[in-house]
């Protein structure tokens, strides 16, 4: 079975014409990403990455969590709405695209807000005791489950909780589904769906992002 489109390269064409440009900075980082980098992908990329940037900008976080740097293109997203005394920590466990992504935030005014951990998120995710405005998860699939057990009860009351690739590249429609990473995607979407605790709303855009905050009592 061929991988279906989610959404066509058309649209997605259009949905970029019709949003608000990259910032120099953000260009740059995509533009050396796409040149340079095997896996260029995974950058979240300008549709995106202006919708993380707006939901940074409505929630006003103190406490930003991303599992995932990739080249700090989203962190510097995520920061966007940051409050001034807020901290922004990300989590990347390649060297080398840790490395890129340094560079990248010193060229940020956000410098000194933005911290960059290297190495396994589960290990230092319980090393971080903050209560986390919002979060986004875009790190190895099959971790996902883990990550988001390790942090709702650590999400603050307003908190959001986004996981990037929750249809897998259209992994997820096929039956039966074969790909690990696919398998793993699909256990997590129904994880959260079964969640007492949560609500949640699955967004179609680019690979797909799941938007998870606590019921309220």
């Amino acid at each position: 079975m061929s991988t279906p489109l989610i959404v066509s390269p058309e649209a997605e064409a259009y949905a970029q014409l019709f949003t608000s440009a990259d910032d120099a900075l953000l260009t740059e980082i995509e533009e050396y990403t796409k040149a340079h980098h095997p896996h260029a992908h995974m950058l979240s990329g300008q549709v995106q990455g202006k919708f993380l940037a707006f939901l940074s900008t409505i929630l006003r976080p103190k406490y930003v969590l991303e599992i995932g740097t990739f080249t700090g293109y989203s962190a510097l997203c995520l920061v966007e709405g940051l409050q001034n005394d807020g901290e922004l920590h990300t989590i990347e466990c390649r060297e080398e695209d840790a490395q890129i992504a340094r560079n990248y935030f010193s060229k940020s005014y956000r410098k000194d807000q933005i911290h960059l951990h290297i190495g396994n998120a589960g290990e230092i995710i319980p090393t971080l005791n903050h209560p986390w405005d919002l979060v986004f998860i875009d790190a190895d699939k099959t971790g996902y489950i883990g990550y988001y057990e390790q942090l709702i009860p650590r999400i603050a009351e307003n908190g959001i909780i986004l996981a990037d690739n929750v249809l897998f590249h259209g992994q997820v429609l096929e039956d039966p589904i074969s790909g690990k990473n696919a398998k793993a995607i699909h256990a997590f979407n129904e994880h959260v769906k079964q969640d007492p605790r949560t609500e949640q709303v699955l967004l179609t855009i680019r690979d797909g992002l799941l938007m998870v905050k606590k019921k309220t009592t």
